[in-house]
């Protein structure tokens, strides 16, 4: 399929909104923000063979390339409206994109997302999408705001997608549901938008728990103390793993896209009305201290040396 014709066809399927005034097929989207509101703005690339095992199914694939891009929306507390997408693609396999779009625009009308634009090219395959949201001015979560004393929270359960990569890894068939968390998280949007006015900082969990919850305390000036036992797992996970290995998938595995938040204790039960609301669970995974850096802790009280943080590129 050729290059216009393939961008037509992706044009044919994109829903629209009634704040784009000029969307695919121009030089650049014309769009309206709504008076009194920020635009929080946030872009993800998605390499094969990096970001998702090259066997990865193209609607997986597709939801996988926008679900990313709406948790970090979620970590700020935003309620997302616009994308663009950009390929790399091999070649112009209609069928490929087609498929491809199955998955990218269930989560797109999922959320009330419209696709206004983008860029399509020959190349390895590769997928940058910018996810574009509406916050309330005041309202954004931040990572800076984490206070010593405060509690650290989690949402959902941790280590389903790095457990898949692992098996798909050592060339065993993946189980399920745990295949499921790493081909299509999901976005955490409406729990984002419920703990606003609550929540002293946030980050969504995408390189490891270790990791993102270090990148909100360096923001902050503090540390954290978490609780290994206390990190939420799901019953494949706590079934197929040793509680040393289940350790080391939740605390650094990443692609969790879950978010990490911090809140004052006396905020506790907002915490828990919040998350009700946005029908999220949230567990309680330790607290914020004035030392810097991040320790992950044992039921004993002793401090538990991961084998990594997280992943980090060019490394």
């Amino acid at each position: 399929m050729a290059e216009f014709d393939l961008i037509a066809r992706i044009q044919a399927r994109a829903a629209r909104r009634d704040d784009v005034v000029l969307g695919i097929g121009d030089d650049a989207a014309l769009l309206r923000v709504p008076p009194g509101r920020l635009l929080a703005v946030a872009t993800d690339t998605l390499n094969a063979g990096v970001h998702f095992p090259e066997d990865t199914l193209p609607d997986a694939i597709g939801w996988k390339a926008l679900a990313v891009n709406l948790s970090d929306l979620a970590a700020m507390g935003a309620t997302p409206a616009w994308c663009t997408l950009a390929l790399s693609l091999p070649e112009g396999d209609a069928l490929w994109i087609e498929r491809f779009l199955d998955g990218f625009l269930a989560l797109a009308t999922e959320h009330d997302v419209a696709l206004v634009g983008g860029d399509t090219t020959r190349g390895p395959l590769s997928v940058c999408v910018t996810v574009h949201g509406f916050v309330d001015e005041g309202r954004a979560l931040v990572r800076d705001g984490a206070r010593e004393g405060d509690d650290v929270w989690i949402s959902g359960t941790l280590g389903d997608a790095a457990a898949a990569l692992s098996q798909w890894r050592a060339g065993g068939a993946c189980e399920p549901s745990l295949r499921q968390r790493l081909d299509r998280p999901t976005p955490r949007l409406a729990l984002g938008r419920a703990l606003a006015g609550i929540a002293s900082a946030c980050i969504d969990v995408s390189d490891g728990l270790l990791a993102d919850a270090g990148h909100l305390c360096a923001a902050s000036g503090a540390g954290a103390e978490l609780q290994l036992a206390a990190l939420p797992a799901s019953p494949a996970l706590a079934a197929l793993f040793t509680d040393e290995t289940r350790h080391v998938l939740q605390a650094g595995g990443g692609d969790d896209y879950e978010l990490c938040f911090t809140v004052a204790p006396a905020q506790r039960d907002a915490v828990l009305q919040a998350a009700h609301a946005a029908g999220t669970s949230v567990s309680r995974i330790g607290r914020i201290v004035g030392d810097a850096g991040v320790r992950a802790m044992l039921a004993d009280g002793s401090a538990w040396t991961p084998p990594r943080h997280g992943y980090e590129h060019f490394r």
